[in-house]
């Protein structure tokens, strides 16, 4: 399972600004989660047991970014007694996280002509 952030999105009803990505390794199936541009670390975590655990069960490893919201004490500690291993990527090496951001791309693509073909009054 890989995990990521989209920012820079024009803001929801919920004044969400943020998709938190989660993407399977093996069958390329990903979930899209809204979060404001303050997430916490707890957030994610919630997120993720709602839009992945509760579908999928849990994943042998799990690779994210080095983002701050990834690596607090909270994941270290989920993780910790789910069983899991946490796997940071390479700063400032995507390759590293090549599907993620793929994804990222398109969603980010897609997103921007929707937005500009039904721009908000």
């Amino acid at each position: 399972m890989r995990l990521d952030f989209v920012f820079g999105l024009p803001a929801d009803d919920k004044g969400n600004t943020g998709i938190l990505v989660f993407v399977c390794r093996l069958s390329k199936m990903y979930h899209l989660a809204p979060v404001r541009d303050k997430v916490t670390g707890k957030q994610p975590a919630q997120l993720f047991l709602d839009s992945v655990f509760r579908y999928h069960g849990l994943p042998e490893t799990i690779v994210s970014d080095r983002d701050p919201r990834f690596t607090g004490a909270f994941w270290d500690i989920l993780f910790q007694l789910l069983g899991t291993k946490l796997t940071m990527s390479t700063a400032d090496h995507p390759q590293t996280d090549g599907q993620t951001e793929r994804v990222n791309r398109v969603l980010e693509d897609t997103l921007r002509s929707i937005c500009a073909e039904a721009p908000r009054s």
